[in-house]
């Protein structure tokens, strides 16, 4: 798999790549990631669907959005993408979003699989987040060694070594409002799952310590149409160190969106 620069048309100041003809799918990335972190699904979606991939506000090529607007604030620059009914679909803080997505605009969104979703973090986990985006001063890059340490621990991989230019290499203050926001959230209500519309995929990794296949399972037994599926020995970069695993999930679920 390489993780080469795809090309980007501008939306209203979200640069957008895209690919493939058919039903929309719109692929939401982390933080700190940038719309490549998708290129292990954008090839094999983009055969039966047509496949946007932003780079989050504050990422890439796209326009920051400030801490202050919040999580619905990142949200309603993706929302310009939903023009037409599609499947949402989020990793890290992008399915924080998707669900979110979801819940606000139930019309426009045929199904939403939210990939290494947080929900109700443990304390000393809720209290390292939070320390960790206190950190951040928003004018110089932060290191990514622990980041990265935490996503792939020591091995070296092609996937760790893209992930460790886009740290190193993006906007600060972008990365800050972005991590500001994701270390503020505690997932989804459980109100918000309740009321899901639309079936909803929980996906994660089974060596994720983060985002846990029991906080996956958790929110799949709340939303109506919700299944959890975990990828056993996958942890945090799933969509990128796993590709296959996440395709066939995912291209089996967008296939039942549209029935």
């Amino acid at each position: 798999m390489t993780w080469t620069t795809r090309p980007r048309s501008d939306v209203n100041g979200l640069a957008v790549s895209s690919s493939g003809t058919g039903p929309r799918m719109v692929l939401i990335h982390g933080v700190g990631l940038r719309a490549e972190a998708w290129n292990g699904q954008s090839a094999a979606l983009s055969a039966r669907f047509e496949v946007l991939v932003p780079d989050l506000p504050g990422h890439g090529d796209s326009a920051a959005t400030p801490a202050s607007s919040g999580l619905q604030g990142f949200g309603d620059r993706i929302a310009r993408l939903l023009d037409r009914p599609s499947v949402v679909v989020g990793h890290s803080m992008g399915a924080m979003i998707a669900l979110d997505l979801a819940c606000r605009y139930p019309d426009q969104v045929k199904g939403v699989a939210a990939l290494n979703a947080i929900f109700r973090r443990s304390p000393a986990a809720r209290s390292a987040v939070r320390e960790r985006a206190a950190t951040l001063c928003g004018t110089s890059a932060a290191d990514p060694s622990s980041t990265l340490a935490r996503w792939f621990g020591e091995r070296l991989s092609p996937e760790r070594t893209a992930c460790h230019h886009w740290l190193s290499n993006m906007d600060p203050d972008g990365y800050k409002a972005a991590y500001t926001v994701f270390a503020s959230e505690d997932g989804p209500a459980d109100e918000t799952l309740r009321k899901l519309s639309c079936p909803a995929l929980f996906m994660t990794g089974g060596r994720e310590p983060n985002s846990t296949p029991a906080m996956s399972r958790a929110m799949a037994a709340l939303a109506p149409e919700g299944r959890a599926e975990i990828v056993a020995d996958a942890a945090h970069m799933m969509p990128m160190t796993h590709p296959e695993e996440v395709n066939r999930a995912l291209l089996d679920f967008a296939e039942r969106c549209q029935e």
